[in-house]
């Protein structure tokens, strides 16, 4: 479940969200990697809830179609959970040695995990060694829902060969595209229809992370109440942001009020998490936050780059998951590739578990 043990096979990275499913394949090495393959389908609403797949079927033929549509060939696929089931935690545990560890993980976990210790995948990686203790990262993620993304994955006729948090794949891409300084903290956000996953880093280790339910479907939710619209109309103007002013419900709306509404919530859920790491922090001198990168389909929405970069007063940018990727023009079209670069960041993050460190 971690990002560091690489496999040695290709691997297919492949995110399945609320609103689509993504695939990515690389070859090389960090430093020479080139994208292979790349595919992106759209999924049916309520497909997928909270991270648990619904419509198996739907899942694994929207998996199929993207496999035989890019002629991907290698069957072996990374996936990765987020959600209410993940839960992530940075704990302190006394000097010991690895097998006693992994012997007493269960029993230090338990302190830690909402769930029955019986039900959940457990994975953990010691972060730093001091003569009195060790701080150790752990990710645990309830079974039935790893499960559950396994079987949609093997209904398409492939193998699930990684199971990672999504969490993890976004500080992957980061990392690799951005090599950061070793005391450089950065709060990655991916922006996904129904969950917005955050990931605070020190250089290239997870200090804090937090998924939080709120994304893209919050704009369309609103603007669909608001101005009367069905769902794909509403979709539609959040996705061009064209209009000073929609009409609906016989009324004239100020488009840019309403999203921002929306936007308000998700940068109100961001400070939190700030909060939240600022008062968990396993150093007295941890230091905040100085830049922020977005990601996901949610990230493309008008202004939000901005207002966060207001409300936070640091520098805000979008993530860009092929900074050092060679992508050959000839065989991806670069207006597709940037309509649809700022889905692809996880997609990435789990396909570089494929490439040799």
């Amino acid at each position: 479940m971690f990002k560091k043990s690489f496999a040695k096979k290709q691997i297919v990275g492949l995110d399945i969200g609320s609103s689509s499913v993504k695939a990515v394949e690389l070859s090389g090495k960090p430093g020479n990697l080139s994208l292979v393959s790349l595919g992106f389908n759209e999924l049916p609403s309520d497909t997928v809830v909270d991270g648990q797949i619904m419509e198996l079927n739907d899942v694994s033929n929207a998996i199929a179609g993207l496999f035989t549509q890019h002629n991907i060939r290698s069957n072996a696929v990374a996936a990765g959970v987020s959600g209410h089931s993940v839960i992530i935690k940075n704990i302190l545990v006394p000097q010991m040695s690895e097998a006693e560890l992994e012997e007493s993980i269960d029993w230090h976990a338990e302190e830690h995990i909402p769930f029955d210790i019986a039900d959940v995948s457990l994975d953990y990686q010691i972060v730093n060694s001091t003569t009195e203790s060790l701080q150790v990262l752990m990710a645990a993620c309830k079974r039935d829902r790893v499960a559950n993304l396994r079987q949609a994955i093997q209904l398409a006729g492939k193998q699930p060969e990684i199971i990672d948090v999504d969490a993890f794949a976004l500080q992957n891409c980061y990392e690799v595209n951005y090599e950061p300084a070793n005391t450089e903290v950065v709060a990655l956000l991916n922006v996904g229809a129904s969950t917005m996953n955050i990931n605070i880093v020190c250089g290239v280790q997870s200090v804090f992370t937090r998924d939080v339910t709120v994304g893209g479907n919050q704009y369309t939710n609103v603007l669909q109440k608001e101005l009367g619209l069905t769902r794909e109309e509403a979709e539609g103007v959040k996705r061009s942001g064209v209009a000073e002013h929609v009409s609906g419900n016989g009324a004239m709306h100020n488009l840019d009020e309403i999203m921002e509404s929306v936007t308000e919530m998700l940068a109100h859920e961001i400070g939190k998490t700030f909060d939240f790491y600022r008062a968990t922090a396993m150093e007295d001198d941890a230091q905040g936050v100085s830049r922020i990168y977005v990601a996901g389909g949610g990230a493309k929405v008008r202004g939000l780059v901005e207002h966060l970069a207001t409300r936070f007063e640091m520098p805000v940018e979008m993530l860009d998951p092929f900074r050092r990727i060679k992508v050959d023009a000839r065989k991806f079209d670069p207006d597709w590739m940037r309509e649809v670069t700022a889905e692809m960041v996880v997609a990435v993050g789990l396909a570089l578990r494929g490439v040799e460190a």
